[in-house]
């Protein structure tokens, strides 16, 4: 019986208990907006399934913080690159399938549900960029020079491409590329590097749409050339592309300040006229029509602490692998919760992220608990303060 509890003792000793908890109390929640999301159906399998999710994912979690994650991604880096490699590649078997315009599930017949490889390659990307950093940063080359920028930046863009060409998911890009940009400046990357690199997108992107796109079929026929240009005139197609936003905010702003009651949504309890993707990338439109501003601001407030308690544990890491593989946790979460908000408030483009811990996806909710799980660990690992005083840390 001791054999049993001895690593759940272990785990209560060094493990990460708050950010589990506040997992937890972000799920719960999330849980609950599901329901209510998905009650119209007379249907509790996408519940069922979540719940399971999120107990597979405290295993995960567990498990996740008796592991030295530098250790490990040292000694296996290049089967890790190659796995996560191959794994975005399975897309173009016939186990691949092409959902809202993106090729980014694998539907195994072994499995009761689909799982999304770009989202779990997170994890690998992450890992993978910390001990390239780390790398160059050991062999005494200056993380900002041109020669190291070129180097982590050629890994960013090779998964990038590698994302772009098989799952054409941009949304997952803009997640990638946040993950690096927060990784590189907490690495030391100069500022000037990151001014240069928007600069030439905003260029880009400015030559591409007056100078271009205007005098080719693209402007109206490429989708998410339309999610842009429907942010900046709402006019636009409002019965097409712009009717999801549409009906997102217009639920947001019926909730007011308290909501109208749980499981009282007019647009999330209807089957008519009724929001879109509500147990998924709309689920905050939930939150907003049904709990009110009030239940955004908790449903915010945790999230925040989350991603606050990453950084925390990056700033008492007891290695600069550690540190960074923690912030890239924190600039994923960072970046999907900020995307995500933005589409359901008309300011972001759609761009199909989930809300962490919230939205309905079982690959994703046990992805994120192995990711805060790794958090666990480096947290696990910490130096002592008098420790980390004496060594410079």
């Amino acid at each position: 019986m001791n054999t049993l509890f001895s690593p759940l003792q272990e785990f209560w000793k060094k493990g990460d208990k708050l950010l589990l908890l506040l997992c937890l109390l972000a799920s719960a929640y999330g849980v609950a907006l599901i329901y209510s999301a998905t009650r119209y159906n007379e249907n509790d399998r996408e519940v069922i399934i979540q719940i399971i999710a999120i107990l597979l994912g405290v295993v995960v979690y567990i498990l996740c913080t008796f592991v030295d994650f530098q250790l490990f991604v040292e000694k296996n880096w290049k089967w890790l690159f190659v796995g996560s490699v191959l794994f975005i590649l399975l897309l173009l078997t016939p186990f691949g399938s092409n959902v809202g315009g993106n090729r980014n599930w694998l539907d195994l017949p072994f499995l009761p549900i689909n799982i999304q490889p770009n989202e779990i390659d997170k994890i690998p990307f992450i890992l993978l960029l910390a001990l390239l950093i780390t790398k160059i940063q050991d062999q005494g080359r200056d993380i900002g020079s041109v020669l190291s920028v070129l180097q982590i930046g050629a890994y960013t863009v090779f998964m990038l491409g590698l994302i772009a060409a098989v799952c054409g998911d941009m949304g997952m890009c803009v997640v990638y590329t946040f993950i690096f940009v927060t990784m590189a400046w907490s690495a030391g990357v100069k500022l000037r590097w990151f001014v240069l690199a928007i600069g030439a997108v905003v260029i880009g992107f400015a030559v591409l749409w007056i100078f271009v796109l205007p005098n080719t079929a693209a402007w109206d026929s490429v989708y998410f050339i339309k999610r842009i240009r429907v942010l900046f005139d709402h006019s636009f197609e409002p019965l097409g592309v712009g009717l999801q936003q549409t009906r997102s905010l217009l639920a947001i702003g019926s909730g007011q300040i308290f909501g109208k009651g749980y499981l009282q949504g007019s647009m999330t309890q209807s089957t008519t006229g009724a929001l879109p993707a509500r147990d998924t990338d709309f689920i905050f439109a939930v939150c907003g029509e049904e709990l009110g501003m009030v239940g955004c601001l908790a449903l915010l407030l945790l999230l925040s602490l989350i991603i606050l308690r990453c950084i925390w544990v990056a700033r008492n890491a007891n290695s600069p692998f550690h540190a960074y593989v923690a912030m890239g946790m924190a600039g994923m979460l960072l970046i999907q919760v900020a995307a995500n908000v933005g589409m359901c408030l008309f300011v972001f483009p759609v761009m199909g992220l989930t809300l962490p811990f919230f939205s309905y996806g079982g690959s994703s909710i046990i992805t994120l608990y192995a990711a805060m799980g790794i958090v666990s660990s480096i947290k696990a690992r910490n130096l002592p303060s008098w420790l980390r005083d004496r060594s410079g840390q």
